[in-house]
């Protein structure tokens, strides 16, 4: 086994750790800030931000959580 798990909410294995990025779709505005600060993990889908990672590639987890730190209606939950 390659230590990812497939999960629903985009997860995966960091020795042992999970890391988890979700977009809350009734709370996103579409400001795109998470995707200009995170493209690795973030995109738009239609009118909000949403998570195109299955994985977050350990070179973006530092963006990664400094996207949901500076969305403006903290839409992003980042679970590890």
């Amino acid at each position: 086994m390659s230590g990812e798990v497939d999960l629903p909410g985009k997860t995966r294995e960091k020795g042992g750790a999970k890391m988890k990025a979700v977009v809350d779709q009734d709370t996103c505005t579409g400001c795109e800030l998470c995707v200009e600060t995170c493209p690795e993990v973030f995109e738009m889908q239609n009118d909000t931000a949403g998570v195109k990672a299955d994985v977050v590639p350990a070179e973006a987890e530092e963006t990664c959580r400094q996207a949901a730190e500076e969305c403006p209606v903290e839409a992003i939950t980042i679970e590890e």
